[in-house]
């Protein structure tokens, strides 16, 4: 055996042998299914070039200020991921994690920091689903007023294309008729309710005691480093839970000693080590 295929095979005995899966994920599992990568300014601006000349970066925009100063604004960038989050089929990548996981007698639990729900679109529980920072299907209030989190299923934002702004009726809080903004954390947010999130947080805890003593992989995908979150847990749990950590990043698959290192997009990577695989 050659020894660059070692780590694809280590991988797969890995998969193949473990009791249940622990599936991380953060910003990179999607770029596969066309959703923009907004690493750095660049890649943020590609995607929204009106807000280039504005002279406002993703950290800048990603502020719940902007909800009471400029609503308008606020909802032209969230309403359009709202919508573009709708609209995209999850890469092949997620079937294949949904496939493992549901051949496995504890199953599978995700932990998730990015808010599009792509893997609920793909087939996973929403019980076996943690989303760390939150949701854009989901909606509070601006103020807030109140702990209330409701589903925007009915949420329609009309974005202007060129201007990136939304226009009126914008989402409003039922209960004191301020501007709605999605449930999702933000930078220098005091005012997201983190309910939702608190609850996931704690079937994830009770799935990860359920299989304390089983065999356990850890399947990281797209997690990078300037938000440390999802790496932070999968090797934090790996560490906990003796298992071994799979790392999926294209531009940073390093890890603790140990780590099983990929440095390929999520799709590509996956379905190669799906190949390998007798499941």
């Amino acid at each position: 055996m050659r020894d660059a295929e070692l780590p694809w095979q280590q991988a797969a005995r890995a998969i193949e042998s473990a009791d249940a899966l622990l599936l991380t994920a953060g910003a990179g599992m999607g770029v596969d299914s066309g959703l923009p990568d907004f690493r750095g300014n660049a890649g943020f601006w590609r995607a929204y070039p009106p807000f280039e000349a504005l002279g406002l970066s993703f950290t800048d925009l990603a502020q719940p200020h902007w909800f009471r100063r400029d609503p308008a604004l606020a909802w032209g960038f969230y309403g359009h991921r709202l919508h573009l989050y709708r609209d995209t089929t999850p890469h092949a990548g997620f079937d294949i994690l949904r496939r493992w996981a549901a051949a496995k007698p504890g199953g599978g639990f995700v932990f998730t920091s990015n808010v599009d729900g792509q893997f609920q679109r793909a087939g996973f529980a929403e019980e076996a689903v943690c989303e760390c920072h939150g949701s854009l299907h989901y909606l509070q209030c601006s103020v807030p007023c109140s702990q209330a989190i409701r589903r925007a299923d009915t949420c329609r934002i009309v974005v202007d294309e060129k201007t990136f702004r939304a226009a009126l009726p914008l989402p409003f809080c039922p209960a004191c008729c301020a501007v709605a903004r999605p449930n999702v954390l933000m930078f220098n947010d005091g005012g997201w309710l983190g309910e939702r999130t608190e609850a996931q947080e704690e079937r994830l805890e009770e799935w990860l005691n359920s299989v304390q003593g089983a065999s356990v992989a850890v399947v990281e995908c797209g997690a990078g480093t300037s938000i440390s979150t999802v790496r932070a847990l999968s090797e934090q749990i790996a560490h906990r839970l003796h298992a071994p950590l799979l790392r999926i990043n294209i531009r940073e698959p390093e890890g603790p000693p140990g780590t099983l290192s990929f440095p390929l997009g999520a799709a590509a990577a996956l379905t190669r080590l799906d190949s390998l695989l007798s499941m």
